[in-house]
């Protein structure tokens, strides 16, 4: 980032990250008295690599709210089914909003809400301000947040190096711009999320009638897709991010190493822990 650019808000889906930690570093790490802390190590070495990389002026990271349904599932009963996390991923997933916070960064996790909404919430709020955002994710349902004014920064290899996608990139990717990605999905399907699509229609098709149509209500207008027609409304419903998810203050902020520091020291990580008081003399 030059140093004659506006500092950004840097935005970053927690959840998504903490697994590709959990899952880039070796299970077998513990921390004291043998407690899992592979996704604890993993997550904080991301986030002091992008603060130190990014400079933002402050930093949300959202969570997903495991124990309670969102609306996506009241809609869709098969929505994410069959997804099981092991259990030392979620021990971890349970502390890592207050490591954020002992970081002296801001985090936010509601009932009914996943980490997505609060990623379009935030953007969407710096750039009322007139601001500039990073998203960073790898769920690619992000992409719809992209503009002039918020980039995605994507991980493409573990936590270790990150594509930035501007409205550009996404039309590339998918032949859609940003704000048909919802459309796009709803036509296309998401198998992560169990959500089956448009009958026959894969991206290709779908971009090919976003490009024709720009819409998939125009779509449905015009007779397309008749007998799945709600369904389809349903999941772009499901693929379009709620930017009215609650959010805590999002002034600018200052690390608090120290703090952090002794934080990671308590949970018996004492190696990250000497790194991090070590920033806080820098």
């Amino acid at each position: 980032m030059s140093s004659s650019s506006p500092r950004p808000l840097l935005v970053v889906d927690g959840d998504s990250l903490a697994h590709r930690a959990y899952h880039a570093l070796p299970k077998s790490f513990r921390r004291a008295e043998g407690r899992p802390g592979n996704a604890l190590l993993g997550f904080s070495n991301f986030i002091m690599r992008l603060w130190d990389s990014e400079r933002p002026r402050a930093v949300l990271v959202g969570w997903d709210s495991l124990d309670t349904p969102t609306y996506r599932h009241e809609l869709f009963d098969a929505y994410q089914s069959g997804r099981v996390f092991d259990d030392d991923l979620l021990e971890q997933l349970d502390l890592l909003p207050e490591l954020v916070r002992a970081f002296g960064f801001a985090a936010a996790k509601a009932p009914g809400y996943e980490a997505d909404d609060f990623l379009a919430a935030a953007a969407r709020k710096e750039e009322k301000r007139g601001g500039q955002a990073l998203v960073v994710t790898s769920d690619r349902d992000a992409f719809q947040l992209a503009s002039e004014h918020t980039t995605i920064l994507q991980p493409t290899r573990g936590v270790s190096e990150l594509a930035r996608i501007g409205p550009d990139q996404v039309q590339e990717r998918y032949g859609v711009g940003p704000a048909q990605v919802p459309d796009f999905i709803a036509l296309r399907g998401d198998p992560s999320d169990k959500m089956p699509g448009a009958r026959g229609v894969g991206p290709k098709t779908a971009a090919s009638l976003l490009t024709q149509y720009a819409s998939l209500e125009a779509m449905l207008e015009d007779g397309r897709f008749a007998a799945q027609a709600e369904e389809l409304r349903t999941y772009r419903r499901m693929a379009t991010l709620d930017a009215s998810a609650p959010l805590p203050p999002l002034k600018n902020q200052t690390p608090k190493w120290a703090e952090a520091s002794t934080f990671v020291r308590e949970l018996g990580l004492n190696a990250l822990a000497d790194r991090v008081a070590a920033l806080s003399k820098s």
